[in-house]
């Protein structure tokens, strides 16, 4: 198959300063893959070269066999919070309709088969039963799936969230990592996320791409998180525990810390 994802050579500079350089990796498509690294390593910016927002200095970008450009409609992106910035009176068909006709010119009444898909992509991501409330009513949970909503309408094959997981409670993050799953399941989309909390996204993340001294690394989920490549990664003791079920979790260790040392 085709990789989602293929750089080869890939130096990006931001202002005269080299963001990350030496990128060479290849992400298999229908992969779930999170984006990994320390503030400012250049998470989002891959997201934008990958958009066709933001040209590489030098090397090869291929995104789903052809190389990046604006508009491209089989990228679906979910921005950080940009739903707070949508106002009052936006429902969320509204929001979905945009992302199916929002790049023509000119307002019109949407046809019977495009009120169809949107309806279509309301239901694929459990949000049909609110789809007439206007998005400044939903919770966080409720918006996110919208978001997504939008982002797949047009049937993307490749779906980018960036930090989809923030400020959402732990039932709400729950059920967004499990649409994220489903979405892969049923229609082999490949999904790219930004994240800092690996934790709730270990049961679909197949893949990760991580942000390491300047340079772009891909490898399997399941080699990345390792206490010495996370603590590496992050500059600080990074832990990782194993269930008895063969479950991941990460945790910050703080084993050189004395815990009473702040009583004293």
């Amino acid at each position: 198959m085709t990789p989602a994802l293929a750089l080869e050579g890939v130096r990006v500079v931001r202002g005269g300063r080299t963001v990350w350089s030496d990128g060479d990796l290849t992400v298999p498509a229908g992969a779930v893959v999170g984006v990994i690294g320390p503030n400012g390593a250049g998470k989002t910016t891959l997201f934008q070269v990958l958009l066709g927002l933001l040209p590489v200095a030098s090397g090869r970008v291929e995104v789903l066999g052809g190389e990046p450009r604006r508009g491209n409609r089989q990228i679906g992106y979910v921005p950080q919070n940009y739903t707070a910035a949508l106002g009052e009176a936006v429902r969320a068909r509204d929001l979905v309709t945009l992302g199916l006709v929002g790049g023509r010119f000119g307002l019109r009444r949407t046809t019977p088969t495009e009120h169809a898909r949107v309806d279509a992509a309301l239901h694929r991501v459990g949000a049909a039963d609110y789809a007439d409330r206007r998005m400044s009513q939903l919770s966080g949970g409720q918006q996110q799936r919208v978001a997504i909503a939008q982002a797949i309408v047009d049937d993307a094959e490749l779906l980018l969230l960036d930090e989809p997981l923030a400020n959402l409670d732990l039932r709400n993050q729950h059920e967004i990592v499990r649409l994220l799953g489903e979405l892969r399941r049923a229609r082999g989309v490949t999904i790219m996320v930004v994240a800092h909390d690996l934790n709730p996204l270990l049961p679909v993340l197949t893949d990760a791409v991580y942000l390491l001294d300047g340079h772009p690394h891909h490898a399997a989920i399941g080699d990345v998180v390792q206490e010495d490549l996370l603590t590496h990664l992050y500059g600080t003791p990074v832990g990782v525990v194993r269930t008895a079920q063969g479950d991941l979790f990460t945790r910050a260790a703080w084993r050189d810390v004395d815990p009473m040392s702040e009583l004293r």
